[in-house]
């Protein structure tokens, strides 16, 4: 009996061990796909529409279907690929009973790569659009049901864990980005069917964008500071009913922005953000010392600042809701909030947590993680104080001095991703200072 139980037992982590692998080679695909979006089709085409628009001193130099491009590609290209790839990867954690779905995460890879690449395809060239762009919407609601589905079914063993507030937001977050993913294929659809251009109307885009951005990628990044922050960072354990409540304020914030309630939807935004402060103490002194062995030790200092971004960034939408002209001041808030708050947020836990998930690596190097985040927040700072004053107010030297924020913030891409792509590349932490034993000698010594 009890070498059939130790036989079971073996089996039962030998299987444990295989969906472990199995989770990592998938993860490690998301994310790959994850940073050529960020860094061709996002970051890139950012660069190229920035010096088109500086040259020509006006936001509408360029096509709107080449900027919606850049964000698609950010947001669910870059973001979006990250968040599928961390999610399967949790599924091996889960304790749940189930083996790990690498069939429907291999066909969410395909799915929603493809998708991603035909909407940046479609809006860019302008070829063949009319279907392109219904199709990748299909097939990223596609993707995203695969991994919707094997999510649902890997229940942890422990129902109660999923009554966590980090839990609640993560699941919350992940039906709103199911929610966002719906509307934009309808939107696509409709656009195929009646428009001209393959880019959608600016007031119908930026409410996606909002939905997306505050709906989906902030309660995300809350929902894992909640889980991690603590633990991570030495940051005192969050506050649930604040937390909960700031979720509740920027839902209800998307609402009012689909209602075009725009003063009102900004001001709840700010609210919100101040609420999220609060909630996960993160401008409070730590109570434990940050966790930054092999990692830069600037890590928790960057958590705090991407908090200060996502201020601002509310902050310039109170603004813009009623000084903006020319889409300056939306610009510079939408900057702030996309790569101030969720870039530099995906910088330092990405690289904490990333090489982890991929395999047990330890982070190639410390210092590139340092001058990613730094060159990112100096680029995104240059990025958020020339905009206005280049669109409202029409000044040459802003003009002049704008596209210089795109190459910085190019060259902290190129070193997040060389950082991370030099990560997987090395033998996992377990592995690099292994040494074979020597064969036992014949002789005598």
């Amino acid at each position: 009996m009890q070498t059939e139980n130790h036989a079971a037992s073996y089996s039962a982590g030998d299987a444990r061990i295989r969906g472990e692998l199995r989770s990592q080679a998938l993860v490690e695909a998301f994310v790959l796909s994850g940073l050529f979006f960020l860094l061709l089709p996002g970051t890139f085409l950012g660069v190229w529409n920035l010096i088109g628009i500086s040259g020509k001193r006006a936001l509408d130099a360029l096509s709107p279907a080449w900027i919606q491009a850049h964000g698609q590609a950010q947001i669910f290209g870059w973001i979006g690929s990250f968040i599928l790839g961390i999610g399967f990867y949790s599924l091996t954690k889960a304790r749940s009973t189930r083996a790990f779905p690498a069939r429907a995460g291999w066909s969410a890879w395909v799915l929603w790569t493809t998708g991603v690449v035909l909407r940046w395809l479609g809006g860019v060239t302008g070829w063949e659009w009319r279907w392109m762009l219904p199709a990748a919407g299909v097939l990223e609601v596609a993707g995203f049901l695969f991994f919707f589905n094997a999510v649902s079914r890997h229940r942890p063993a422990d129902s109660g864990e999923r009554r966590e507030p980090w839990v609640l937001l993560v699941i919350f977050a992940t039906s709103a980005f199911l929610l966002t993913l719906v509307l934009n294929a309808i939107a696509l659809f409709r656009l195929a069917l009646t428009g001209s251009t393959p880019g959608l109307p600016h007031n119908l885009d930026l409410q996606l964008v909002t939905m997306a951005v505050w709906g989906v990628l902030v309660p995300t990044i809350w929902g894992f500071n909640a889980r991690w922050l603590s633990i991570f960072a030495g940051m005192r354990k969050p506050d649930s009913r604040w937390l909960l409540t700031a979720y509740g304020v920027s839902v209800a914030g998307v609402v009012l922005a689909f209602l075009n309630r725009w003063e009102i939807s900004s001001a709840a935004f700010v609210v919100s953000a101040v609420l999220s402060i609060r909630a996960l103490h993160v401008w409070s002194p730590a109570v434990q010392p940050a966790k930054v062995q092999d990692i830069h030790s600037s890590f928790p200092g960057f958590l705090r600042i991407a908090y200060g971004w996502l201020t601002i960034s509310a902050l310039l939408a109170c603004t813009a809701a009623l000084e903006d002209r020319f889409g300056g001041i939306w610009g510079a808030s939408r900057h702030a909030l996309t790569v101030g708050f969720v870039a530099t947020m995906v910088f330092a836990i990405g690289q904490r947590v990333l090489p982890a998930f991929c395999g047990m690596h330890v982070l190639w190097s410390p210092r590139l993680m340092f001058w990613s985040l730094a060159l990112l927040n100096l680029g995104c700072l240059w990025r958020v104080g020339m905009e206005p004053l280049a669109y409202e107010l029409n000044l040459a030297t802003s003009w002049r001095l704008l596209p210089i924020s795109a190459v910085i913030e190019l060259a902290a891409v190129t070193l997040f991703t060389a950082n991370l792509v030099g990560t997987l590349l090395e033998r996992p932490a377990h592995l690099r200072h292994s040494v074979p034993s020597k064969p036992a000698s014949g002789g005598v010594g």
